[in-house]
């Protein structure tokens, strides 16, 4: 019987993790799920709920992974996870939300109350801060799902908040 695993790397960035990783889970027999990488910073994060064969065992995942050159100084973590991998109706993406301009700090922690009034799952939330030559810029694109009965007013409320900090608001139906 198969089983699910939680993997987390972190390390310094560098070119070939996505690679060396997947290619050592697949070379194990593991099949990917919702996989996650991003660049934050000078680091970089890859995770994934990967379904492993029978007789492979986190410890074995962890141990492969570890070998690899690509990610020397990583911190990595293999668990077995107990939760359902495929997700779940409020884990469907059904708007993607962008807003951008000016760099302001607490944006996303307003952006996230509007989210939990309309009853907004974020799915996916990808921000980056954009040092310009005079100014910093901001950009937060978030892949969501919003309630049918809820998209009217919460895109409408984001705007308004959006537009309330002098910011570029955007979003299309997925």
């Amino acid at each position: 019987m198969t089983v699910n695993a939680l993997v987390s790397i972190s390390c310094p960035d560098r070119v070939g993790i996505v690679s060396a990783a997947t290619g050592c889970l697949f070379e194990l027999g593991a099949n990917l799920g919702d996989t996650t990488f991003a660049v934050l910073g000078e680091a970089a994060e890859f995770s994934s709920v990967v379904e492993v064969p029978p007789g492979v065992t986190p410890g074995d995942i962890d141990a492969a992974l570890r070998r690899l050159p690509e990610l020397s100084n990583a911190e990595i973590s293999v668990a077995l996870f107990e939760l359902e991998p495929v997700r779940g109706q409020s884990g469907q993406v059904n708007y993607r939300i962008t807003v951008s301009g000016g760099d302001r700090p607490g944006l996303i922690a307003r952006l996230s109350e509007v989210f939990v009034e309309f009853k907004v799952n974020i799915v996916r939330l990808n921000a980056e801060r954009i040092i310009a030559e005079d100014n910093a810029q901001y950009a937060v694109i978030m892949a969501v799902y919003i309630p049918e009965e809820n998209v009217r007013s919460c895109l409408a409320t984001v705007a308004n908040t959006a537009g309330g900090l002098g910011l570029y608001c955007e979003w299309e139906k997925v």
